[in-house]
């Protein structure tokens, strides 16, 4: 299996309360990316294992834990903590010995499968795994259960794994159609604007298995916790070496962050749509125009008579309204009006969705500033219990 790239771009915070810092690595590979999010203790417990299993410590060290700082409140300490981070996993991955790599927690810690060097179990295992994942991407429906049983999708991390390929549909159709204004040719226009339909398509067929999927995770995590399944909240943090196990239980706060994100999923694909149809009317509309002046250019180039002026006051004539006469000309300019109306509507529903964007950022942004607030409170009592130990401390001594 190829070395992958990796790198820790940016940082985020858990909707736990009290929050903790998540470093989300993404990794790149031939055919696919993903991203993993890890805090700073899961880092601490693989430095733990892989120094055991190798026998020997990374080629370079695990930035320290700090003590008297808080890195969900201090920016600079974060920022801090992830490039070490990132150079800690960049030195294992870019190192000459592959003794680190190959190692199970190396692989365990990442999600990535099995070495071919490995047991004929974990072989077995991280062929499945690897086939599952596959099915899941091509056919979403089909991949759930041994060797897929045609249901929806009962398992967390293939979820994860369609959503963000329907993701990368998405975004391919937004470049799609960016490129479809910068074409100068009809055809490579028709090529970009077939190109993005088919990447929403996609999408659109992906968003419909993630809602049935999130269903049936939503219906497992209810008849477990009503069997006596445990804390839902706290199944939900258990993850086995590959990720996310078969019949994990989500807690209700994962599965409301999933149907957020598949609910702005779903309006970012609507308005893509939109955006198509827009583009699609104004081509029929410059094509329409520019057959009608083909056909101008025609009768005029052939010697045939023109049409009689009606009287009508040439003041600002243009080459569409020159030839016609009164009643074509009101015809013309009702059409013309019927267009700019359908392309208006199509912009105020565009409008209207990015308004509810908007609306939804800005109260994620109020939960993110109440995490903070929480935050500083949580520090100032720690600060206050630390300097009534130094008096104490001072006391005693």
């Amino acid at each position: 299996m190829p070395t992958p790239e990796i790198s820790i771009p940016t940082t985020s915070l858990s909707p736990t309360s009290p929050p903790y810092t998540l470093y989300n690595i993404t990794l790149r590979l031939p055919l696919r990316s993903f991203t993993l999010s890890k805090r700073y203790s899961d880092f601490s417990s693989f430095h733990t294992a892989l120094t055991s299993q190798t026998t020997s410590p990374p080629p370079s060290p695990l930035p320290p834990k700090s003590w008297f700082a808080n890195t969900v409140s201090n920016a600079s300490l974060r920022e801090q903590r992830r490039a070490g981070l990132e150079s800690y996993l960049r030195a294992i991955n870019n190192d000459a010995d592959p003794q680190w790599r190959n190692s199970s927690a190396w692989r365990a810690f990442l999600n990535l499968p099995n070495t071919a060097s490995g047991a004929a179990g974990a072989k077995d295992n991280g062929s499945h795994t690897t086939a599952r994942l596959h099915a899941a991407i091509t056919d979403p429906a089909a991949a759930s259960g041994p060797g897929g049983s045609g249901k929806a999708i009962t398992d967390p991390t293939l979820w994860l794994d369609c959503f963000r390929d329907m993701k990368a549909h998405l975004h391919d159709a937004r470049l799609q159609l960016t490129r479809r204004d910068q074409e100068t040719t009809p055809q490579k226009q028709h090529e970009s604007s077939a190109m993005a339909k088919s990447a929403l398509v996609r999408a659109g067929s992906l968003i419909a298995a993630l809602e049935e999927g999130l269903k049936n995770l939503s219906d497992i995590s209810s008849s477990k916790g009503k069997n006596g399944g445990g804390d839902s909240r706290s199944q939900s943090r258990e993850r086995s070496g590959n990720g996310w196990g078969d019949g994990v239980v989500l807690g209700e706060g994962e599965l409301r962050r999933r149907r957020d994100l598949l609910v702005n999923a779903r309006k970012e694909k609507d308005g893509l749509e939109d955006l198509l149809n827009a583009i699609a009317a104004k081509g029929r509309i410059d094509n329409a125009v520019a057959s009608l002046e083909d056909k101008e250019a025609l009768v005029g180039g052939a010697g045939a008579r023109k049409p009689a002026r009606s009287g009508r006051v040439l003041g600002k004539e243009t080459e569409r309204t020159r030839e016609l006469d009164n009643q074509g000309v009101l015809q013309l300019q009702r059409e013309t009006m019927q267009d700019q109306d359908v392309g208006l509507e199509e912009l105020r529903k565009i409008v209207a969705r990015q308004k509810e964007l908007g609306i939804a950022i800005n109260g994620e942004l109020q939960v993110q500033n109440d995490l903070l607030r929480l935050a500083d409170e949580d520090t100032d009592r720690l600060q206050g219990k630390l300097d009534i130990s130094k008096r104490r401390l001072g006391k005693i001594s």
